[in-house]
């Protein structure tokens, strides 16, 4: 079964909207852009129209590819400083000249969405847990979709990246599944492969997992990108992984939307924690 990615984004958004139609105000999100990647502006606008389309105001913020370092950090900071900003997030990747970390860094904890900068991060691996990084969180809100029962399936991440690979490996050995990785130091990944029930694949690698290499009936989730004759496609081969695979997401539509409606989740959130009175009421 294919997995239906902007339908469950749907659902979600729908949700967020209800709950943004009951707040006393509008809350704002903020999207940073330096530079005139073209993917990246694409993904901005995709981001801001959701955003919108749910009630809350879309806040652009670009910037020239040659900015200094202390001047985007200077204006994210007072962009954080604004009036309803209840999210904020840097677009990646930034221009090779700028430090990335560093300005990620200089995203608040209490709108960093993305949870990026270095405080969200050690914070969320310490277990205390104010936003899901969105990608990791889609993940688990595509496979609690699909009401199946995971406890005793064998997991495979497969990509250890601090975008998603690293967070979704946390996020579901807390929940107490098998979890088995790999990357790109691993020996064995055919055999993790061929051994695993849910597979999650997030190593930007087009074509890494066929479905001779999968079992019969696991679940694949595909989160990887690369660019492939001029388009994006997944890790998986979809047309040979969905003729073995029992769930299998596609790229584009799968993983993608659902982080998109996660990311603007972590807005909602952050919107209650910075406006909630003493008496519950927002």
């Amino acid at each position: 079964m294919v997995i239906d990615g902007r339908q469950i984004s749907a659902k979600i958004l729908e949700i967020l909207k209800t709950e943004i139609s009951q707040f006393s105000f509008q809350p704002v999100f903020c999207d940073v852009l330096v530079g005139d990647d073209q993917p990246s502006a694409q993904y901005v606008q995709m981001k801001a129209r959701a955003a919108e389309r749910i009630g809350m105001k879309f806040r652009p913020a670009n910037f020239s590819s040659d900015i200094p370092k202390q001047q985007l950090i200077d204006e994210i900071k007072n962009i954080s400083r604004e009036p309803n900003l209840c999210g904020l997030i840097v677009q990646l990747p930034l221009p090779k000249s700028l430090p990335r970390q560093e300005i990620l860094d200089a995203v608040a904890e209490p709108i960093d969405v993305d949870c990026m900068s270095s405080a969200s991060l050690a914070d969320f691996y310490r277990g205390d847990i104010r936003f899901v990084p969105p990608t990791a969180a889609a993940i688990m809100k595509i496979l609690e979709s699909l009401d199946l029962d995971l406890s005793a399936k064998q997991f495979l991440v497969v990509g250890q990246g601090e975008l998603v690979g690293k967070p979704v490996t946390f996020l579901l050995r807390r929940k107490n599944f098998q979890v088995n990785i790999a990357d790109i130091s691993t020996k064995n990944t055919e055999q993790l492969l061929k051994g695993a029930d849910v597979i999650i694949s997030a190593a930007g690698k087009g074509g890494l997992i066929t479905g001779n290499k999968i079992k019969p009936g696991a679940v694949v989730i595909d989160a990887g990108t690369s660019e492939q004759d001029g388009g994006i496609v997944g890790d998986a081969d979809f047309t040979s992984v969905a003729s073995v695979a029992g769930y299998v997401s596609p790229v584009p539509g799968g993983v993608g939307p659902v982080t998109v409606a996660m990311l603007l989740n972590n807005v909602v959130k952050a919107a209650k924690n910075k406006f909630i009175d003493k008496n519950g009421k927002i």
